[in-house]
C-alpha cells in the first residue's frame, strides 16, 4: 500500500507544534499536509512500534524520551532504525482560573496533594488530605480537585518524575527510601491518588482549560504552551517560589520542565514522500529557532549550538542512542 501523505501520532503536548509545522510544510505546495493525531506519548510509541509496513505511523511525537522497553518492542517488530529529534523544552504547569488567587506551591505540597499514600508518623498511609488547607493552613480552604493527564501521557510521566519524585524527597522517610530501595521509592512517589481528588481528563488539554474556566476551585496540569495560549483566563502556580514563565523554563530555574521529541521511522524514508523535507522544516531556524513560529506557540527553544547539532543529526537520520 503506497501512501503519499506523512502520518504522525503521539504526544498531546507536541501536537500543536507538530500541527503548525505540518501546515507550513503543506503550504509549500510540494507535498500533502501530514496527518497529525494526538494519542499521547505512550499511545503514539505503541502505534509507531507495531511494525514497518506502510499502515503504521512514520513519526511519533513524545513529551518524554523513548524508554528502552519501547526500543525493544520496536526492534521485535522490525522497527530497528529510529532517529530521535529533540525539538525544545516545555514546562509542566499547575494552573487555575484567574477569577481566584494564584497558588504558590512547593513540590512537597504538590506530592502531599496528589500522592496515593503519604508519610504520617513514620508510616505510609492513604492520603487523608481533602482540602489544600489540610496540607498547609496558608493554602486555600478549597477541595483538592486536580484535572490531569492519564497514565499513557508523557506529561503525566514527566510530572510524576519531576514534580512528585522531587516532592516525595521532601519527606525524610521517602528520601531515605530513595537511597536504600529505588524501586520501592518510585512506586510510592509515582502512585497518584484514585479517590476522586485527581481526575484523569484524557489527552485533550483544551478540555482541561474549559473545565478550569467552569470550576474556579479546580487546578489543571498541562504543558506551558497551553497556559501561554490561555493566559487571559488562566494563571500558573509558582513552584518553589519560581513562576512558570518562558524565561524561567528556558534557563532551567523552573523545577518542572522537560525536553520534547519526535521519532522518525527510518524505514519509511524514501517510501512515503516528504519525510526528510518535513524534518528539515521542523528543525529550521524559522520553525524551532529562537524567534521561530513555534516559539509563538509556546515552545521553549534549545540553545543555538544544540539546535545546530539536532538539525545535522536529524537530517543525517543519525541512529538513536540510548545512554
Amino acid at each position: 500500500m503506497a501512501r503519499d501523505q506523512i502520518r504522525i501520532v503521539g504526544s498531546s503536548t507536541v501536537f500543536p507544534f507538530s500541527t503548525a509545522v505540518a501546515e507550513a510544510f503543506g503550504n509549500t505546495g510540494n507535498f500533502k499536509t501530514p496527518v497529525v493525531e494526538s494519542t499521547g506519548s505512550g499511545g503514539g510509541l505503541k502505534l509507531f512500534c507495531t511494525g514497518v509496513d506502510l499502515n503504521t505511523p512514520d513519526i511519533t511525537n513524545s513529551s518524554r524520551r523513548i524508554k528502552s522497553s519501547e526500543v525493544e518492542t520496536c526492534a521485535k517488530n522490525g522497527v530497528t532504525d529510529i532517529t530521535e529529534v529533540k525539538v525544545g523544552y516545555d514546562g509542566i504547569v499547575l494552573a487555575n482560573s484567574k477569577a481566584v488567587g494564584a497558588l504558590n506551591l512547593t513540590k512537597k505540597q504538590i506530592f502531599a496533594a496528589l500522592a496515593k499514600q503519604v508519610p504520617i508518623d513514620g508510616k505510609l498511609v492513604d492520603n487523608p488530605y481533602q482540602k489544600w488547607s489540610d496540607i498547609d493552613p496558608s493554602l486555600p480552604d478549597t477541595k483538592i480537585e486536580v484535572l490531569g493527564p492519564p497514565p499513557t501521557s508523557g506529561t503525566r510521566d514527566a510530572f510524576v518524575e519531576l514534580g512528585m519524585e522531587g516532592g516525595a524527597k521532601g519527606y525524610e522517610m521517602l528520601s531515605a527510601l530513595s537511597k536504600s530501595d529505588k524501586k520501592a521509592f518510585q512506586a510510592a512517589a509515582h502512585a497518584v491518588r484514585e479517590d476522586g481528588a485527581y481526575i484523569e481528563a484524557g489527552e485533550n488539554d483544551n478540555l482541561i482549560v474549559q473545565k478550569l474556566e467552569a470550576n474556579k476551585d479546580a487546578v489543571g496540569i498541562f504543558g506551558f504552551s497551553f497556559l501561554d495560549q490561555n493566559s487571559d483566563k488562566l494563571q500558573g502556580a509558582m513552584v518553589g517560589g519560581v513562576e512558570p514563565t518562558f524565561e524561567n523554563i528556558a534557563d532551567g530555574q523552573y523545577g518542572i520542565s522537560r525536553s520534547l521529541f519526535f521519532y522518525v521511522k527510518d524505514a519509511h524514508v524514501g517510501k512515503v514522500p516528504g519525510i526528510k523535507e518535513f524534518i528539515s522544516e521542523f528543525t529550521s531556524e524559522k520553525a524551532f529557532g529562537e524567534f521561530g513560529y513555534l516559539t509563538e506557540k509556546g515552545l521553549i527553544p534549545l540553545s543555538e549550538a544544540e539546535r545546530e547539532k539536532v538539525r545535522t543529526d536529524a537530517l543525517a537520520l543519525a541512529p538513536l542512542k540510548l545512554m
